[in-house]
C-alpha cells in the first residue's frame, strides 16, 4: 500500500522559505514519479512540482520556477520541496503525490496522495 506523509508546512511571512518533506512507503522510487500538488480554498488543485527519481527529470509550475526546488533522498524514500521567496499566492494545502504510470506533467492527476500540509503566507 502506497503511503505518503507530509510535513513542514506553517504560517510564514512573504519572502521567507519553507521546506516540505514527504516520507513515502509501500513502493520503490525506481518505478514511480513523485511530486507536489496544492489546492487553495475555492480553487482547483494545481500541480506544483514533480520528479522522476530514477532519472532526475523534473517539472515545475511556471509560477514557482526559480523559487521552488524539488529533490529526493532515495535511500530514505523522501521527497522534499524547498520553497524560497514565498508569496501570499502560494498559500494552499500542499499534498505529496505519487504515480507509477503517469508522467510528471500530470502530477495533478496522480492516483496516490498524502493527507496534506498547510502553507500560509502572509503579506
Amino acid at each position: 500500500e502506497v503511503q505518503l506523509v507530509e510535513s513542514g508546512g506553517g504560517l510564514v511571512q512573504a519572502g521567507v522559505s519553507l521546506r516540505l518533506a514527504c516520507v513515502a512507503s509501500g513502493f520503490s522510487f525506481d518505478n514511480y514519479a513523485v511530486g507536489w500538488v496544492r489546492q487553495a480554498p475555492g480553487k482547483e488543485p494545481e500541480g506544483v512540482s514533480c520528479i522522476t527519481p530514477s532519472d532526475g527529470d523534473t517539472y515545475y509550475l511556471d509560477s514557482v520556477k526559480g523559487r521552488f526546488t524539488i529533490s529526493t533522498n532515495n535511500a530514505e524514500n523522501t521527497v522534499y520541496l524547498q520553497m524560497d521567496s514565498l508569496k501570499p499566492e502560494d498559500t494552499a494545502a500542499y499534498f505529496c503525490a505519487a504515480d507509477e504510470d503517469l508522467v510528471c506533467a500530470r502530477v495533478r492527476d496522480f492516483n496516490s496522495w498524502g493527507q496534506g500540509t498547510q502553507v500560509t503566507v502572509s503579506s
